[in-house]
């Protein structure tokens, strides 16, 4: 029998989302990054076999009257002959049998299920007896996700499934509403985006949204619309059984925003006959002018990854940690100002309704404040927005207040002479210390120091080259911080140049970035190598988030929280000022100076 999990909301301030695609070139495989759970279901290889005496009823038949988009519906089930290996799949659209199978499947027999379900749970899961008495129920959180939902009752297991019945149908009230909207930072630091997913097309709505300052007039802003179809994917299973329908994503520029104030926002469509169709109202605190000195607090990890909080779906535990660090958020959350998600966003692995539901969960966060099993980054960089230059190619710089974050595309070449080394370079050189003294830099894999094991063994303790060009760039411009993910644990070395014991507090002129990594956000996590480099000062196999705290121009504290309670469990001070990052320190100065 399975273990009921507990439910835990979402929320923070702003979610500004590194986003990291695979686009080939050599990829560092991740023991820790496990298979996607729906791909071990044998949905293909279904046999029908319907019995009358079998049942499943599903209630309440219609959702979200009260405007939610998001409820739980009780599924019972009766079936003649039980076993441990029944389960139930939630299917959506509701009508999920096909006498084709587009795309790339290739089925051999009729009739047939061409869709994965998009989320499943063992019929004992809750029905300690069900193997007994054949009767059991179990209550599923549905999110709107544009279309009607049906559930079947399976026996066989998931390798050998055998459809025995299928429940009514349950729909929300409008399964196009505007939903889960996201906040992003854009090009300019007086920009903020929004973007939002509908069902509604440009053929039957306008995208809008409607803005303001908290108590002050509102005006409408248009917005963008994307999609992409089953075609634009690579292949499997993206292209066949995890294929569903993204709807529209759309995206509007709130500009020209005044620093540090409150915000109110909400997303919505105009239709055809001049009506509104609108999401509940949100509100954000717009960011700092670069380099203003007020009290400013950012959260970064990477790898986090989603969790259902009705336990379908499971990972064998894989991601049930994501929930424990979004419960951390809320407790902090009058104390953070924006959070950086550095990549390995949703592990969909081609299961395009993962998606939707990775958007639902992080949708109080974000509204507020690999490889990819064949979906080749399309839906990543259709979701989201990020502030690159050219969407192809997420490198980019972003100022909030005192802070210069410089973002590298580690799926692109860093090397020097490559495009992206003459922007990090650029990137790295053109913050002014004097009012942004506090320079970070973050990739998604390891380029800098990381002793996790699948690194360790390869010899080169990070990506390979990773360090060979970039080192001197972090040296000869001071970066106070490299932060990374990728590997699923924690990490923290000694400045670039171990050569003082102090671990606690910095003070002074400039001696090295110190590297972190920051991959246990809630995805498995990573074993370290045996041996322990004398640069790894502290090490934690298990899960966690950062937090930066820039007091004013002079004083930064970096902590370390564990997912679980929230308790610190490493933590650093770097007391610097500008006379001290202007001194020269090891490699941080030119080779030659006009005296010689």
């Amino acid at each position: 029998m399975r273990r009921q999990q507990q439910s835990v909301a979402v929320l923070v301030t702003l979610y500004v989302v590194v986003v990291v695609l695979a686009l080939g070139g050599r990829i560092q495989q991740v023991e820790s990054h496990k298979d996607q759970p729906l791909s071990g279901i044998a949905i293909h290889e279904t046999t029908f076999h319907l019995n009358d005496k079998a049942h499943v009823k599903a209630s309440p038949t219609l959702l979200g009257s009260n405007g939610q988009h998001s409820e739980f519906v009780l599924v019972e089930f009766t079936s003649p002959h039980p076993s441990d290996d029944d389960w139930i799949g939630v299917f959506s659209p509701a009508d999920f049998n096909a006498s084709t199978c587009p795309g790339d499947n290739k089925m051999v027999s009729l009739p047939r299920l061409c869709s994965a379900p998009i989320k499943f749970q063992y019929a004992n899961f809750s029905n300690p007896r069900y193997s007994n008495t054949g009767t059991g129920s179990l209550n599923l959180q549905l999110i709107n996700q544009r279309s009607d939902f049906s559930f079947a009752l399976f026996s066989g297991g998931l390798l050998n499934p055998k459809l025995v019945a299928v429940s009514n149908k349950v729909a929300f009230e409008n399964p196009n509403a505007p939903v889960y909207p996201r906040l992003a930072l854009g090009k300019e630091w007086d920009t903020m985006t929004v973007t939002w997913t509908s069902g509604y097309g440009l053929k039957i709505a306008e995208p809008v949204v409607e803005w303001g300052v908290k108590g002050g007039e509102r005006k409408l802003s248009p917005a963008g619309t994307l999609t992409f179809a089953r075609n634009t994917m690579c292949g499997a299973p993206a292209r066949t059984v995890g294929w569903r329908d993204p709807g529209y994503i759309h995206t509007a520029f709130l500009k020209e925003l005044w620093p540090n104030a409150k915000y109110t926002y909400r997303v919505g469509h105009r239709l055809t006959n001049d009506a509104f169709v609108w999401s509940k109202e949100y509100q954000f605190k717009s960011t700092p002018f670069p380099g203003q000195n007020s009290l400013q607090q950012v959260v970064i990890f990477g790898d986090m990854g989603k969790a259902e909080v009705d336990g379908t779906n499971e990972y064998n535990d894989f991601q049930r940690a994501s929930l424990n660090t979004t419960k951390q958020l809320i407790k902090d959350l009058k104390k953070t100002d924006a959070v950086f998600h550095i990549g390995d966003i949703c592990y969909a692995n081609g299961y395009l309704s993962q998606w939707d539901q990775f958007t639902a969960q992080i949708e109080p966060i974000a509204s507020t404040g690999l490889d990819s099993g064949g979906e080749c980054g399309v839906p990543a960089e259709t979701m989201f927005y990020v502030p690159a230059q050219n969407r192809a190619k997420f490198w980019y710089s972003s100022d909030y207040g005192m802070f210069r974050f410089c973002v590298a595309d580690t799926e692109h070449d860093w090397r020097e002479g490559t495009e992206q080394y003459k922007f990090i370079e650029q990137c790295l050189a053109s913050v002014d210390r004097k009012t942004q003294p506090w320079l970070i830099f973050l990739a998604h894999r390891v380029l800098g120091y990381s002793s996790t094991s699948f690194y360790a063994e390869e010899g080169s303790f990070g990506e390979p080259m990773g360090r060979d060009s970039l080192q001197k760039l972090w040296q000869k411009y001071k970066v106070d911080i490299a932060i990374y993910g990728h590997a699923h644990n924690y990490e923290r070395t000694c400045p670039s140049v171990c050569t003082s014991d102090e671990k606690t507090n910095y003070k002074g002129t400039f001696n090295g970035t110190i590297h972190i990594v920051a991959g246990g956000a809630g995805a498995g996590l990573a074993e370290f190598s045996d041996l322990q480099p004398n640069w790894s000062i502290v090490r934690d196999y298990d899960y966690g988030f950062l937090k930066l705290t820039a007091a004013n121009y002079s004083n930064l504290l970096f902590e370390y929280k564990k997912s679980s309670d929230g308790t610190v469990h490493d933590s650093f001070k770097i007391s610097r000022d500008y006379r001290d990052v202007l001194a020269c320190a090891v490699d941080s100065c030119p080779a030659t100076t006009l005296a010689s």
